[in-house]
């Protein structure tokens, strides 16, 4: 009880202080708010919405299930989750932060995942879009697109480390030990026909008309796209007044004494302290210091990527707020993602960035030019959900068949 008490003293506290500092600083919180709204509607409002009302749709229609009986002879073994994880695992990559959460929230609702399984999905599911990581940081903060292949593979790649790693997460809560949740203990083969049964039985469960079904998933998504964008303002304009207040000054002093114990350069202090924030400010400021290692900045860029900053995270808890799914296991797998993903570029960089320039990844094009951001965007998005979920079902048809082969002998 005390503990709860002096909680809610210093979030009181908080709010007051920085309730002060916007009255102090108007013209920045101005400024901030409409940046903020700015990155909204041009940038996570057509990359967001489409994905969201689309993945409401195919749950409504038994897809998701259908897809998830094809990828259980690989996403059970593999990650200790049931198939249609590998549905939110493709279309979060190709959307990026938050659908994967919004995602395992209805496949949680839905008694397809457990607790745990849907706590391991999101865990190492939410990741930045691929336009996003290519168009944005590789290509237009560091005028490099021959990087945007040592980021991927380091922030996509830590991403599945994380999901083998959270596969320990809780083992003696495993949907098999807990028979009273999820939908998918069947026997986990992958078998076209039970695909097929689980599909009907999901969309006469549902029982939605199609205009019913749409209606609703375009009321829930715009709901959910209002609290994003205003978590995307709210940090925007915290993050503007405690700079003009000279606060993040005082941060970015102290981080930059500790970076040389870690080996790192302390110029480095001002992006990874951005990045704690906002994703893509701390992204575009790893670019800017000069005098650095090239391999330094995009390793300070991996791991803000990885890390997501607090405005996702608000994001992320306030969709997990809505199931049962707790924020501290996805707290913990965003820190060892951003760790892993440094590491892993900073190992990776001799490799890849001496190598031919087969290894550089450009931007997609669409009507014979470039779009990185808007609804230009979101046909190359969509490419690169379907190209990732074909591989998933390969890759789980390549799994049952060496099931097969094993269970023979």
């Amino acid at each position: 009880m005390k503990f709860q008490r002096l909680t809610a003293v210093l979030l009181l506290f908080t709010a007051l202080m920085l309730a002060v500092l916007m009255a102090c600083y108007p013209e920045a919180s101005w400024q901030a708010g409409v940046r903020g709204l700015a990155i909204w509607w041009d940038v996570l409002f057509p990359s967001l919405f489409p994905f969201f009302v689309i993945s409401e749709v195919l749950l409504g229609f038994g897809i998701v299930h259908f897809l998830g009986k094809l990828l259980d002879p690989l996403m059970k073994p593999l990650f200790r989750i049931p198939g249609s994880g590998g549905f939110v695992l493709a279309m979060g990559f190709a959307s990026g932060y938050p659908v994967s959460a919004k995602l395992a929230t209805k496949l949680r609702e839905q008694r397809l995942v457990s607790r745990v399984e849907g706590e391991r999905l999101v865990s190492f599911t939410t990741s930045s879009d691929p336009i996003f990581l290519i168009g944005a940081v590789s290509v237009g903060f560091f005028g490099n697109p021959k990087l945007a292949a040592a980021l991927a593979l380091a922030h996509y790649g830590g991403a599945l480390v994380i999901g083998l790693i959270m596969r320990f997460y809780r083992p003696d809560r495993n949907l098999s030990a807990d028979p009273g949740e999820g939908g998918e203990s069947e026997s986990g083969r992958f078998s076209l026909k039970l695909a097929l049964k689980a599909m009907h039985e999901a969309r006469i469960q549902d029982g939605r008309s199609l205009g019913e079904l749409l209606r609703q998933a375009v009321a829930s998504s715009l709901q959910l796209m209002t609290v994003v964008g205003g978590l995307v303002v709210f940090f925007s304009v915290i993050l503007e007044v405690l700079t003009a207040s000279g606060f993040m000054g005082f941060l970015y002093t102290g981080f930059q004494q500790l970076l040389p114990l870690l080996g790192l350069p302390g110029q480095l202090a001002e992006p990874l302290m951005g990045g704690l924030f906002e994703v893509t400010l701390g992204a575009k400021a790893s670019a800017a210091p000069e005098g650095i290692p090239l391999q330094f900045k995009a390793a300070a860029a991996a791991f803000i990527l990885s890390w997501g900053g607090l405005s996702v995270h608000a994001q992320v808890a306030s969709i997990l707020n809505g199931a049962d799914l707790r924020y501290l296991p996805f707290l913990i797998a965003r820190f060892l993602h951003a760790v892993i993903s440094a590491g892993l570029l900073l190992l990776l960089w001799n490799p890849l960035m001496g190598a031919s320039p087969a290894w550089a990844i450009h931007p997609p094009a669409f009507g014979g030019r470039q779009m990185l951001y808007g609804w230009g965007a979101v046909p190359g998005a969509f490419r690169l959900f379907l190209v990732t979920l074909t591989m998933l079902l390969i890759l789980s048809f390549l799994a049952e068949i060496i099931r097969r082969q094993r269970h023979r002998k």
